[in-house]
């Protein structure tokens, strides 16, 4: 996978400073990973404000922005917390910033600058905003920015099998420059190509026009993986949850712990939850299984809860007078009675999961959350509702569906 060679050094090895190559395939030799020769790109950080505000306040250098306290400044929420970031950065260049930087998504510090709302950025040096909003990023002139070379890192046991891997890394050597990059992400941010298409410029040195959209292909193939995470979770979670729902009814002491455990997981945000559970099943489709399961729960069990204990006494009380046993009551009497309860307890399960699926692609699972990340990450509003309409459709869809099990489910005696 393609990293960073400051990042490699500061934020995943915790050195003060960016290492050398020699350096860093010493430290990664341990974990059986190679390092590739850079690729030619120098992708480092940068402060960057307008350049009608440079000239009104002379602003060339970081150092300079210690004379002007007042400027509000927008930072990355990476930025903010890593060992070469905001606070490291501060205390380099001796800056008092009158108020805090606002903290928001690295895409987004454009368009805070864009619409006036801060007047100092980080940026990365190849993005291609900075020409397109006519920025000027100010010179690091106390060195503080390590080198981020653009480099590959690969399990050495790949190239063992494929060892002409080995070669094809070799002729990526300097093939891109910081030029090429900012070229590549204006085709993409600007022009609206998409990733093949910028790629496919680049390697036949052309200039290409946007083709026959490749969307109704990726949507096809992020469907399916949506319906994936909803439909799975949501199957396990009722396996799960209405057992939990029907001891927590008969067995009252046990009822408090199961519901109070089952909403104990909802106080978790999905995110963290997500990073938790990758110790343990790793990233991808797993770990996204196991939470969006987890947040089924609830909904499930507390409305199986609720409808076995709202019936009427009376109608279990002529269950015993008629002689059937402990069983025959739950499945004959109590759960239809409660049905109404138990499936509108699903339906809020599979249309929340709809939701929380889209967060999954945070750690690698797919779905229409790839498409909401890529467009919030290109700032792009377009792929963003790409990925957000399809996952609003399906939980209507699937709201009409579960309306549809519920006629043929539900006794029609309940619902008049």
């Amino acid at each position: 996978y393609p990293e960073y060679t400051g990042t490699l050094s500061v934020a995943i090895l915790n050195h003060k400073k960016s290492l050398s190559l020699a350096k860093l395939r010493e430290a990664l030799a341990p974990k059986a990973i190679g390092l590739s020769e850079p690729i030619g790109i120098n992708n480092s950080y940068g402060l960057a404000v307008k350049k009608s505000l440079s000239h009104k306040l002379g602003l060339k250098r970081i150092s300079d922005l210690s004379r002007h306290p007042e400027l509000r400044m927008a930072f990355s929420y990476e930025f903010m917390q890593r060992p070469d970031g905001y606070p490291a950065l501060v205390a380099h260049y001796r800056l008092a910033p009158r108020v805090p930087p606002v903290r928001m998504d690295h895409a987004l510090v454009y368009k805070s600058l864009e619409e006036g709302k801060s007047e100092v950025a980080e940026v990365y040096t190849t993005d291609s905003k900075i020409e397109k909003l006519d920025l000027e990023v100010l010179e690091d002139d106390k060195s503080f920015f390590p080198d981020y070379e653009g480099v590959y890192l690969v399990r050495k046991d790949a190239i063992s099998r494929w060892p002409e891997l080995e070669e094809v890394l070799q002729q990526m050597t300097g093939v891109l420059s910081n030029q090429d990059m900012i070229r590549l992400n204006g085709l993409v941010e600007i022009q609206g190509l998409d990733f093949h298409e910028a790629a496919e410029s680049f390697l036949e040195n052309k200039e290409v026009r946007a083709g026959p959209s490749q969307y109704p292909a990726v949507l096809a193939r992020q469907t399916k993986r949506h319906l994936i995470l909803v439909l799975i979770p949501t199957l396990i979670s009722i396996l799960i949850g209405v057992p939990l729902g029907i001891l927590a009814a008969r067995v009252p002491s046990v009822g408090q712990v199961v519901l109070a455990g089952s909403g104990l997981v909802q106080t978790i945000p999905a995110l963290a939850l997500l990073c938790f559970l990758i110790p343990l099943f790793g990233i991808g489709l797993v770990p996204a299984l196991v939470a969006l399961i987890l947040y089924g729960l609830l909904p499930i069990v507390r409305n199986t809860y609720a409808g076995l204990t709202a019936i009427e006494r009376r109608h279990i009380e002529v269950a015993r007078v008629l002689g059937l046993s402990s069983w025959q009551r739950l499945i004959r009497i109590e759960m239809p009675l409660a049905s109404i309860h138990i499936f509108g307890g699903i339906k809020t399960a599979a249309v929340i999961n709809v939701g929380m699926a889209t967060l999954a692609a945070f750690i690698g699972a797919g779905g229409y959350g790839a498409l909401i990340v890529t467009g919030l990450s290109l700032n792009n509003n377009t792929i963003i509702l790409q990925g957000a309409l399809p996952a609003a459709a399906m939980a209507v869809l699937l709201h009409f569906a579960l309306e549809f099990l519920d006629r043929k489910i539900i006794p029609r005696g309940l619902k008049l």
